[in-house]
């Protein structure tokens, strides 16, 4: 017997009156009233005073989480420009301190950690004890000559020691990077050589699935590449006999010195202006872009989001799945913001089963649980049920995020996992570490639908004419600046990639390229991306990292790929490439190009089906024609997709256009099986 079907855009929960009333926007909208004279009915009008007047409403953020400071500003917000707009100009703040600020407010056993992993069992740290190793970290990090503005940068799993070293990092006004530890020895060395880092945070390996993965090699190398490093710290995680490289430290020598008391230790507090880290977020064309973000950017932004978008406070336990590479994990951290807990897992999802992350969810009380659609998407085929085995009657909200989420995401979670839950799917990007629309608790939930654009995000949906629509699908544009937008790429002279990146297309304006329809009561969706970014299972990646490792290959001569998003959460990125005279493409030319790929890059930028073609299609300015050939597999007409005219050889388009029509059925591929998915 067949499932019933669930229609995208129905119905399935309305908040409780008390759910709703006891909310932290609930209580924001009524301070405003009070405090500020600003009466909101509902969250429309709510949102619609954020984006009309953001000065007002980063000012109101400021004073009502009573921010900690030096200094004194005259205005929030220095202009209505997108490009070199000044957030707080005169102020200077610290977000590890805001981080860690709810450690002097707790008893002792207060939880701030809990933390599993398949080599180490179930742990949990308190707030005191997190506080305390950040300020011995801290204190050892100056004692090491690390100035503010000196770059951190770290390849460790999601494990307690890479939160501390961040945390640890930005408190002393030093600039973070990560990168996760499954990353090949060439995406790391292209990322942090750009920025030139003082001192590596490493890991000697990880658990994967059941199998150790050693890095000791990879770090060697990677220490090889970045001349400028002063200093290594090395935690033997995978093995405590692991000998580290010659003119290391351990993480254990590290922090074997006395307790810094709180009273002896000062945060580095900031100018405006001042990095707190580094994220990266690959394009088509060049190196990683290194995306540069404020202290007090991120601060007034995750304020914003960890309270009135995922609903958090002191009794919250957040989760979320991610690596140190993803953003997701940085905004995993800022519900300490909240002053809630956080789970941190390192490992497969599904393994020993598919049932590990609930199992883990009831162990820790997890009440906001995230993961992407493709995770829920695998529990669904499991067949699990996790209300039948699990005491899940802390969780209360579920965060789907990395990828569209269809109806169907929906209809599981209500059904297998609870019927009265918030659940909530967000979509925003690593350039702003945060999100443009999301979760609203005092909204309803409609299947496979964003509940609306998140405060202070002027959102909307413009067409190519640069025009807005409603119940279309468009370009996802934002009109007016936020604080978490980048204050700029590391080494951008004149701000010229930043610019070329978000402002190019549509003149001034935000253009992020997301496919997005905004329906008449103001619920969002995502299709995908407009441009040509591939987003693997919810983290994005760019092509030119497949390219440059797949064009070294001698029998290569060109390379395209794109990732398409089909139905029920799933992905198909196929790798195209023109191979060299007199050479052929045979099974062992596809193993070659997926362990170049796994090795220099990650097992994510290994492509689904690798194909061979006699063309790559450019265009006439000599780009390669992505877009065209994503839009033209996910069904678009040839002439809504490309222009021949625009082509250096039209003739090239047809393998894709013939690639589409005699493989109607190519959807299955999203999801082959393992010995596929290396072919």
């Amino acid at each position: 017997m067949s499932l019933p079907s669930v229609k995208e855009g129905q119905l399935l929960w309305t908040p409780r009156p008390e759910f709703a009333a006891g909310s932290n926007i609930a209580r924001f909208q009524a301070w405003l009233k009070t405090e500020r004279g600003v009466a909101t009915s509902d969250y429309a009008s709510l949102w619609q005073w954020s984006v009309t007047d953001p000065a007002a409403f980063w000012s109101a953020i400021w004073d009502y989480f009573d921010v900690r400071h030096d200094g004194t500003y005259s205005r929030s917000m220095s202009s209505l420009e997108m490009l070199g707009v000044r957030w707080f100009e005169g102020a200077r703040v610290n977000y590890a301190e805001h981080l860690l600020r709810h450690a002097s407010t707790v008893e002792s056993p207060v939880i701030a950690f809990h933390h599993l992993s398949e080599n180490r069992s179930l742990s949990h740290m308190s707030w005191h004890s997190l506080a305390a190793q950040v300020r011995i970290l801290a204190t050892q990090l100056r004692a090491l000559g690390v100035e503010p503005g000196d770059r951190v940068v770290s390849y460790m799993p999601n494990v307690p020691e890479t939160a501390i070293a961040m945390m640890a990092t930005v408190a002393v006004g030093a600039v973070w990077s990560s990168a996760a530890i499954e990353f090949g020895v060439r995406t790391v060395v292209e990322r942090f050589a750009q920025i030139a880092p003082k001192i590596l945070f490493v890991a000697d390996g990880y658990c994967f699935g059941g199998k150790p993965f050693s890095r000791e090699a990879e770090v060697r190398q990677i220490i090889a590449g970045l001349p400028s490093l002063e200093q290594v710290v090395w935690l033997p995680y995978l093995n405590a006999g692991s000998v580290p490289p010659e003119g290391t430290t351990t993480w254990q020598q590290v922090m074997a010195r006395d307790p810094v008391s709180p009273e002896d230790f000062r945060f580095e507090r900031v100018a405006h202006d001042h990095p707190v880290w580094i994220v990266f977020s690959s394009g088509t064309t060049g190196l990683p872009k290194p995306i540069v973000h404020s202290h007090i950017g991120v601060l007034l932004e995750h304020l914003k989001l960890v309270h009135f978008h995922i609903n958090l406070g002191p009794q919250s336990v957040m989760f979320f799945y991610s690596t140190t590479g993803w953003m997701m994990w940085n905004i995993l951290l800022a519900a300490l913001l909240a002053g809630s807990a956080v789970v941190l897992y390192d490992g497969s999802p599904v393994y020993p089963g598919p049932e590990l992350l609930w199992t883990l969810a009831a162990a820790t009380g997890t009440t906001s649980f995230g993961a992407s659609p493709t995770f829920i998407q695998m529990m669904q085929k499991a067949g699990l049920r996790p209300k039948d085995t699990y005491d899940l009657s802390r969780l209360e909200s579920i965060i789907v995020s990395g990828a569209p989420s269809s109806p169907e995401t929906f209809d599981w979670l209500y059904r297998c996992v609870k019927q009265d839950l918030w659940v909530t799917s967000q979509s925003g990007g690593t350039e702003i570490c945060s999100g443009f629309v999301g979760a609203v608790p005092t909204l309803p939930v409609y299947a496979g639908e964003i509940q609306a654009r998140m405060l202070g995000m002027d959102v909307h949906v413009w067409n190519e004419g640069a025009q807005e629509i409603i119940d279309e699908v468009g370009e996802l544009v934002v009109t007016r600046p936020f604080p978490s937008m980048p204050i700029r790429f590391w080494n951008d002279a004149d701000d010229r990639r930043y610019h070329e990146s978000y402002f190019e297309y549509f003149p001034g304006v935000w253009r992020h390229g997301d496919f997005i329809k905004i329906n008449r009561r103001g619920g969002c969706y995502i299709y995908g991306r407009s441009d040509s970014t591939l987003n693997r299972h919810g983290v994005r990646i760019g092509s030119a990292e497949i390219y440059r490792a797949v064009e070294r290959i001698p029998e290569i001569a060109d390379s395209l790929v794109v990732c398409c998003e089909l139905p029920g959460a799933g992905f198909f990125m196929p790798l195209f490439i023109r191979m060299k005279e007199p050479f052929v493409l045979d099974q062992g030319l596809r193993d070659r190009i997926v362990a170049v790929l796994r090795q220099d890059c990650s097992p994510r930028h290994v492509p689904d089906r690798i194909y061979a073609v006699d063309l790559i299609p450019y265009t006439l300015t000599g780009k390669k024609m992505e877009v065209p050939v994503r839009k033209i597999l996910m069904g678009w007409p040839v002439d809504k997709a490309a222009s021949r005219d625009a082509m250096t050889n039209p003739a090239a388009i047809d393998y894709f256009v013939r690639f589409a029509e005699e493989s109607i059925d190519y959807q299955w591929r999203a999801t082959p099986s393992q010995k596929d998915r290396t072919a």
